[in-house]
């Protein structure tokens, strides 16, 4: 009887585990060409990157192990500093100027106004348009002597057309003419998730705070803003990460026919690309790719922990 027993348990423990292990089975069968995918196109390159950073190849000849050499080429590198310098000014300029913009289309469309289905969806439609397109509609609309924006300053200030700002081929012009077309471009995304955003705050607090008697800047200040913390966290940081990764727009707005960017438009990924593909430098290009990491991690912990203090 008790061998009886023991044989039945043992048999239930077999089948049990053989269930778990094909639960299991099915489970991983699931994560596997997710995970697969992520391994032969994100980790097994950003090894390899950094692998490459620490030697100097040229995708010809062997690597030749050169230590931190490319990194204090770096330090030393003019062209780089003004393409990380290029971009940290493009990337202070688009994200303020970006939240303030989205934030107050998602308050003007949140209210109960005419046409408000029509106007979110005329300033969400820039984002999902073709940046090939807009970029060449932008770069007529600002022309410097053809354009309808000169024309009408021409207009009303009677400055001749030639004293008047250059835009985009102006390389004093370029960087503010870029830094408009973004905001201009991304804003109905991020209205979007402000939007969201404002769906979630309770409407009692704004009566309360109405029967206390604050007015609408009080109401904004004290109700909106708190509720909106966390949103806002994650606007600014995809917002600072898409502007340190930028390249397209930069290419579509300012690259001639030889697709080159000059000292005032160039920043750090077309740099990196251009180490990388066109002068053959592959170590050099990874070490300047693992900065950029870097950067990007460092404000994003950064970010992180000033939202896990403000939650506090």
């Amino acid at each position: 009887m008790q061998n009886e027993t023991v044989i039945r348990n043992h048999t239930a423990k077999k089948s049990g585990l053989k269930k778990r292990a094909k639960d299991h089975l099915v489970a991983y069968s699931f994560i596997a060409p997710n995970f697969i995918g992520f391994a032969v196109f994100t980790l097994v390159p950003m090894v390899f990157a950094l692998i490459l950073a620490f030697v100097k190849w040229d995708g010809a000849n062997p690597m030749e192990y050169v230590g931190m050499n490319n990194f204090i080429r770096l330090w030393k590198d003019p062209t780089f500093h003004k393409s990380l310098w290029n971009t940290v000014i493009y990337t202070v300029g688009v994200v303020p100027l970006t939240m303030v913009c989205a934030l107050g289309l998602a308050i003007l469309l949140n209210q109960k106004i005419f046409g408000r289905n029509f106007m979110r969806t005329v300033f969400f439609f820039p984002y999902v348009a073709s940046l090939v397109a807009v970029a060449a509609v932008w770069n007529f609309i600002f022309s410097p002597t053809m354009g309808p924006v000169n024309n009408i300053l021409h207009a009303l200030t009677g400055v001749p057309i030639e004293d008047l700002p250059r835009w985009a081929a102006d390389k004093d012009w370029a960087m503010f003419t870029v830094v408009l077309f973004t905001v201009w471009k991304n804003m109905g995304y991020y209205m979007v998730i402000y939007l969201a955003g404002l769906q979630g705050v309770n409407p009692e607090l704004y009566e309360a705070a109405e029967l206390d008697g604050a007015n609408a800047w009080q109401r904004f200040r004290n109700v909106t803003i708190p509720q909106l913390a966390p949103t806002t966290f994650f606007v600014l940081m995809i917002l600072i990460i898409n502007s340190f990764k930028v390249y397209d727009i930069f290419i579509n707005l300012f690259a001639g026919a030889d697709n080159q960017l000059n000292d005032s438009t160039r920043v750090l990924v077309y740099q990196i690309y251009n180490t990388a593909f066109r002068s053959l430098d592959y170590g050099y290009a990874s070490a300047m790719a693992i900065v950029l990491f870097l950067l990007v991690l460092g404000i994003t912990l950064v970010q992180f922990q000033g939202e896990k203090k403000y939650g506090q």
